[in-house]
């Protein structure tokens, strides 16, 4: 039986393999559908899709109801977008582009309560509606959420190690896609995002913390859970839709020289 959506973090934190997807359309049902299937959590990417707190808030409610851990990628790192996700039920924040240690202590900060940041309500889905009390609810909420940095720009690979040292940083996830766009159109772009994903991965390890990615194949999960990868994200919601779309119109669709695909 597949562990509660609650011990998403201690699984996290204690390496365990776990296998997510991107969800970037404003449904429940994908989410519903990736928690029949087993999927371990669900990345609800509001930096990249036209997702508001209502939208996160049903999101959230879904991956709860369907035993998958619903995650927030916030396009806003400030506290309140934090807070109103947190709020909504969220089992962790993924944070885009942090470039340094500085930043790394106040994101960990806006995920905790006891040595942090986070504004305080217990009438939420978080809160169980008011069913714990204050401490109860403070130390449930810190244990099970996780706070995960995305190490996606040229100058933060360095500071990876400093990074993923803070306390509260549960996950360092590489970010390949930013830091591929980075170096523009460098013919050597993809060895020097492989050895920058390399360089990102030892310094995970070396500071005990678990790396994240997003695999592009197979291969390239096996790839990187050799290099001590146990949280692996494979495709989105949208591109699923796509894939599987694309194999029946190949499939079924009426073949002629003026054919899409």
């Amino acid at each position: 039986m597949k562990p509660s959506f609650t011990q998403f973090r201690q699984r996290l934190v204690a390496r365990e393999p776990l296998l997510g997807t991107f969800v970037k359309l404003p449904t429940t049902q994908a989410i519903e559908i990736f928690g029949v299937v087993g999927f371990d959590f669900v990345v609800i990417d509001q930096e990249h899709a036209p997702l508001d707190r209502a939208q996160v808030d049903l999101m959230a409610f879904a991956g709860r109801a369907s035993n998958v851990a619903p995650i927030v990628r916030v396009g806003d790192a400030g506290d309140a977008a934090v807070l109103s996700a947190l709020d909504c039920g969220a089992s962790g924040i993924m944070f885009p582009h942090v470039t340094s240690v500085e930043k790394a202590k106040s994101i960990a900060a806006s995920c905790r309560y006891i040595g942090g940041k986070r504004g305080f309500a217990s009438m939420s889905r978080a809160g169980s509606w008011g069913a714990r009390g204050i401490v109860d609810h403070m130390k449930a909420q810190d244990a099970e959420v996780a706070c995960i940095a995305m190490i996606e720009d040229i100058d933060a690979v360095s500071l990876t190690a400093e990074i993923a040292a803070v306390d509260g940083i549960d996950a360092i996830f590489i970010g390949r896609g930013d830091l591929t766009a980075s170096f523009g159109d460098d013919p050597h772009a993809s060895a020097k995002v492989a050895e920058a994903a390399r360089t990102i991965a030892e310094a995970t390890r070396a500071a005990g913390k678990t790396l994240m990615i997003l695999a592009t194949s197979t291969a390239d999960a096996e790839t990187f859970r050799g290099h001590g990868a146990s949280g692996v994200l494979v495709s989105s919601d949208h591109n699923f839709l796509k894939t599987a779309a694309a194999a029946a119109y190949r499939d079924y669709g009426v073949k002629t020289d003026n054919a899409r695909m």
